[in-house]
């Protein structure tokens, strides 16, 4: 009896640590990886401390805020973006090394990171079994987890300059190429009975390149279709709005908790 209740507690210790997937999750996660591309650009570039040394800053900010979040026993929602951030500033940072400084190039350091995605992906579906973010129960799903955010950020950042300076799209027409794409997977997640789950993670490692396009689009001049917000503005407009979304679900999962316990009343 002791085991089956301590095995529950466990399970629910890592249910509330996950944020609720709803439409605030979107808006905060698309802030937070634009954020991720504006800011490790301002690192990098603007400050002028290079791709790998602005990689090992991120990836050290990365490691320590990830272990609070697994040590954590709650949903901490200033805490789990701030590991976000960290993966998508990280990713942003690394994937520029590998395609410019390694001269890898987008096309081939896009392939090496779906490579390593799907590799993950993999290994997580073989040794737990599932791979959706809200059946996370156990410490080895909760690491897969952030080790495919990582990837998945990474990857995004080499498909969004593939997007923008191979293709020919440039910045803007690349930006509105996966918003059609996210809003495509938006209908068949309303309209079909395809895998959910799978529908979640191609929403989640497109809305990096989305990150990525916007952010150019932000940054750049308006010669190369950007507004020319540069990356230090652009920082800051996005994390205000990522802190604003945070208080919004904050204030409404304080709200949530008071009617609950008002019913419980009645």
């Amino acid at each position: 009896m002791n085991n089956t209740a301590n095995a529950a507690a466990t399970e629910n210790e890592f249910q509330t640590k996950l944020p609720q997937i709803t439409a605030l999750f979107w808006l905060m996660k698309i802030s937070a990886t634009t954020l991720g591309e504006t800011g490790g650009d301002w690192l990098s570039m603007t400050m002028n401390v290079g791709y790998l040394r602005s990689t090992l800053i991120f990836f050290s900010i990365f490691v320590l805020a990830l272990c609070v979040q697994l040590i954590s026993t709650a949903h901490r929602p200033f805490l789990y973006w701030t590991v976000i951030v960290a993966t998508s500033t990280a990713g942003t940072t690394l994937s520029d090394y590998m395609d410019r400084t390694l001269q890898l190039g987008y096309t081939n350091g896009a392939a090496i990171l779906v490579t390593i995605l799907m590799t993950v992906l993999a290994a997580w579906k073989y040794f737990i079994g599932s791979l959706d973010v809200n059946n996370i129960r156990s410490r080895s799903a909760e690491i897969f987890c952030w080790i495919t955010i990582l990837f998945s950020n990474t990857l995004g950042t080499a498909a969004g300059d593939f997007l923008a300076d191979d293709s020919g799209l440039g910045f803007f027409g690349s930006w509105l190429l996966v918003t059609v794409a996210l809003l495509f997977l938006l209908t068949l997640h309303y309209f079909t009975k395809i895998s959910k789950v799978f529908l979640f993670w191609m929403a989640f490692i497109l809305t990096r390149p989305f990150g990525a396009t916007f952010g150019d689009v932000l940054t750049k001049s308006p010669e190369k279709g950007g507004l020319d917000y540069g990356r230090g503005y652009a920082s800051l407009i996005l994390l205000s709005i990522l802190v604003l979304s945070i208080f919004i679900s904050l204030r409404k999962n304080h709200d949530a908790v008071l009617k609950s316990k008002k019913k419980a009343a009645f």
